[in-house]
């Protein structure tokens, strides 16, 4: 990862900067606007962002382990997104609030794409978690059409594609969404801060399962490409088995297939699933 565009106004806590900066990798550095629009030209950009409770240090981390996993080629060119999704108070108090930060992020890092990235050969967005609806209210404000859509472990309602995001689904050609019925933050979590933060930012409650644990709630109105992964039940894929802790293991080549319900594990280790959530997002630019 070459780059990294911080739309954070503080190192921790739910606060949305005025402005991006992009920031050097290696060294941390701030870069002009006229070098990230230089290093950007003709490449195809593959942004990639966290989800809810991640300060700027796990999520730099974090991408950057995530990043080294999918080793893109060339002329694809990642580029990690830091946005304010970690909790002021208690986590789970404080995750409706962060529904609304991460609508105010996509504005942001929407508006910076349409005046900076005109001279990428295309943009595609990644998400985990929380940054589901980071990266489709991106899609939603962008003057452009989006290459691929990865969502994992989306903590965003299960017809938002359909719904919320249904114009915004149609600027998009190929949409890969990852799913675990494992997954016991979306099971447990979801239900509740949903119902406080549909409240907070649409004034009438509903429930609706979360879309990161068997996908969508309807396929039909979808024009693009669309690719469910849904991982089978013996793999034990929990919320936080997506990016990289601690310890990262050699990187899963792809392409990776989809996984039938029988899948036996793809590797029998403790730290494999990282690098097959890395594995899967390679495999729609290894094409």
């Amino acid at each position: 990862m070459t780059m990294f565009l911080d739309l954070r106004a503080i190192p921790s806590g739910g606060f949305v900067a005025h402005d991006v900066t992009v920031r050097d990798t290696s060294t941390g550095a701030a870069l002009a606007l006229d070098e990230f629009e230089r290093r950007t030209r003709g490449r195809k950009l593959v942004l990639a962002t966290h989800g809810f409770n991640v300060n700027s240090e796990e999520g730099l981390s974090e991408l950057g382990k995530w990043d080294a996993l999918c080793a893109l080629p060339e002329p694809w060119a990642y580029v990690g997104v830091l946005w304010p999704g970690d909790s002021i108070f208690l986590p789970l108090l404080d995750y409706p609030l962060e529904g609304l930060v991460a609508l105010d992020s996509g504005r942001l890092l929407a508006r910076f794409l349409n005046d900076h990235a005109a001279g990428a050969a295309s943009i595609s967005l990644v998400s985990h978690s929380l940054g589901a609806r980071t990266v489709l209210e991106t899609i939603q404000n962008l003057k452009r059409r989006v290459a691929v859509l990865v969502l994992m472990a989306g903590a965003i309602e299960d017809d938002c594609l359909s719904n919320e995001y249904a114009q915004a689904m149609k600027q998009v050609a190929q949409v890969h969404v990852l799913a675990s019925r494992s997954d016991w933050v979306l099971k447990a979590a979801f239900p509740l801060g949903n119902l406080v933060g549909e409240i907070l930012m649409h004034g009438h409650p509903y429930f609706r399962a979360a879309l990161g644990l068997q996908g969508p709630h309807s396929v039909a109105e979808i024009e693009a490409f669309y690719q469910l992964w849904q991982i089978p039940d013996d793999w034990d894929y929990g919320h936080g088995d997506y990016l990289p802790g601690q310890q990262v293991e050699p990187r899963m080549a792809p392409p990776l297939p989809v996984p039938a319900s029988d899948a036996p594990l793809p590797r029998a280790t403790a730290h494999w699933k990282p690098c097959w959530s890395a594995g899967v997002i390679a495999s729609q630019f290894e094409r």
